[in-house]
């Protein structure tokens, strides 16, 4: 099955990166895949079991909803959470994401691990969301 694999550095230090990645309202700034879209409400319960909901609203104004259940918490080194997209047309399946937050002093280094796609054309797509995502981080940071 295809894999996605994202690295980024980031200026900032890594529980904030962290923070990023985990507050509701941080996710509002950055968790988006490119311009025009926002996020309309991020829901998190940050443990291992816990869930979390994020709602996108694309250019047109339509909502839809990306979910899924934190199997791995380790503040602030790594995070693994599964994925999956709630509206039928964009639904892949569950996928997994991994990401690990390398603490590089006054910059923090994040390893995006995306697993589990159907298809290369699903895992391309996505390739493209998180880019647009990750281009974003640095104004929630």
């Amino acid at each position: 099955m295809p894999t996605l694999h994202l690295k980024r550095t980031f200026q900032a230090r890594r529980t904030q990166v962290f923070r990023a990645w985990t507050e509701p309202e941080a996710l509002r700034r950055w968790w988006v895949p490119g311009p025009g879209y926002s996020v309309a409400e991020a829901q998190v319960d940050l443990r291992a079991g816990g869930t979390y909901r994020v709602a996108m609203r694309n250019p047109k104004g339509e909502v839809f909803h990306l979910s899924g259940s934190y199997r791995e918490v380790q503040a602030p080194e790594r995070l693994v959470y599964t994925w999956r997209w709630e509206r039928p047309e964009m639904d892949i399946g569950e996928t997994l994401v991994t990401v690990e937050f390398r603490d590089l002093g006054a910059s923090t280094e994040v390893v995006v691990t995306h697993d589990l796609f159907p298809s290369q054309a699903a895992c391309d797509q996505h390739q493209g969301g998180w880019s647009g995502c990750l281009d974003r981080l640095p104004e929630a940071l």
